[in-house]
């Protein structure tokens, strides 16, 4: 039977402001890829990155480029020999998994063959601030157990102590999307400890981080813009603890699950990330929060609004999606 591919942009407005160290935007652009077969069709939401030379318009034009090859059947597998790993795989790749799990009559985890989903804790993410802004967020978010604090170098030790004393009981996590340099990493992490941090994302710029193999480690050190998928890992266990798997770095959920397990066969700890987008990109990513140390999927929380029907959360827990949402 002939697939069908409609391909559409969306912009969601975000609450207020997101900031990291790279910048600061006021909405989410997200590009939103059907499939569609018969009465049967499977939706996949990506976010395209300028950090790794995407586009919305090149991400949105490569998934458009698929619909002829769409028709030959084309397999979440097989996929990733007709696209690189990134935002436009991601797309594709849950769009195909939930057409095959609604023409099976099986839910995605079913078909996959996991365990029925069960609820997770997420983390919340603080924007980049002055210590004072970023503390009046945390004291705000009193109903999170989990803070993501986005640092960017200079000042942090202040950002992280300003939290940790207005949020006293949460965990926290930080990611210094990185802003760190060698100079400032000894110090950073110091400050880190004190406040009973108990992550750190990618401190140093990508190919800048070979001192973290000559540093002791007392806190996890992530690996996020370092990793994107399962043949990245083993040429950094000697500089990181853990993994950020994220879809659109993986290009989707087939390379996500081989990244998961790459990493588990090295014994680093798991952390399953986001972009800022809707409860729609959320929704695939928590089939691999299931086995998640760390879970970020608070992409909707930063919205001023969400799709419909979206996921639940209450507090930090994020509940699965329905087979309405994705799956």
């Amino acid at each position: 039977m002939v697939r069908r591919l409609q391909v559409i942009v969306e912009n969601w407005p975000i609450a207020g402001t997101f900031t990291i160290s790279r910048g600061a935007k006021t909405e989410a652009t997200v590009v939103l890829a059907t499939i569609s077969e018969g009465e049967f069709s499977g939706r996949g939401e990506c976010v395209p990155y300028t950090r790794y030379g995407e586009t919305v318009e090149g991400v949105a034009e490569a998934i458009r480029a698929m619909e002829s090859r769409l028709i030959e059947d084309i397999t979440p597998e097989s996929l990733a020999s007709h696209l690189p790993a990134g935002a436009a795989r991601n797309a594709l790749d849950c769009a195909l998994i939930e057409l095959l799990a609604r023409k099976s009559g099986r839910r995605a985890y079913e078909m996959l063959g996991l365990a029925p989903l069960q609820p997770v804790d997420t983390a919340f993410t603080i924007s980049l601030g002055t210590p004072q802004v970023m503390a009046k967020k945390a004291k705000a978010a009193i109903d999170r157990t989990i803070l993501k604090l986005k640092l960017g170098g200079s000042g942090d030790p202040e950002r992280v102590a300003a939290v940790r004393a207005a949020a006293p009981d949460a965990r926290l996590i930080v990611d210094a999307n990185e802003a760190w340099s060698p100079e400032n990493l000894e110090v950073n992490i110091v400050a880190c400890r004190a406040a009973g941090v108990e992550l750190i994302e990618q401190p140093l710029p990508v190919g800048e981080d070979a001192i973290l193999a000559q540093i002791a480690r007392p806190i996890p050190i992530c690996a996020d813009e370092s990793v994107h998928v399962a043949a990245d890992v083993g040429a950094l266990t000697d500089r990181y603890d853990a993994v950020n798997i994220k879809l659109d770095k993986s290009g989707g959920l087939t390379e996500g699950f081989a990244l998961l397990k790459a990493a588990q066969a090295h014994s680093l700890k798991i952390m399953i990330g986001c972009m800022v987008g809707t409860s729609l990109a959320m929704a695939p990513a928590l089939l691999l929060a299931q086995q998640a140390h760390f879970v970020d999927l608070d992409g909707p929380l930063l919205l001023a609004r969400d799709r419909e029907p979206g996921l639940r959360y209450v507090g930090s827990r994020v509940e699965p999606p329905t087979a309405e949402l994705w799956g």
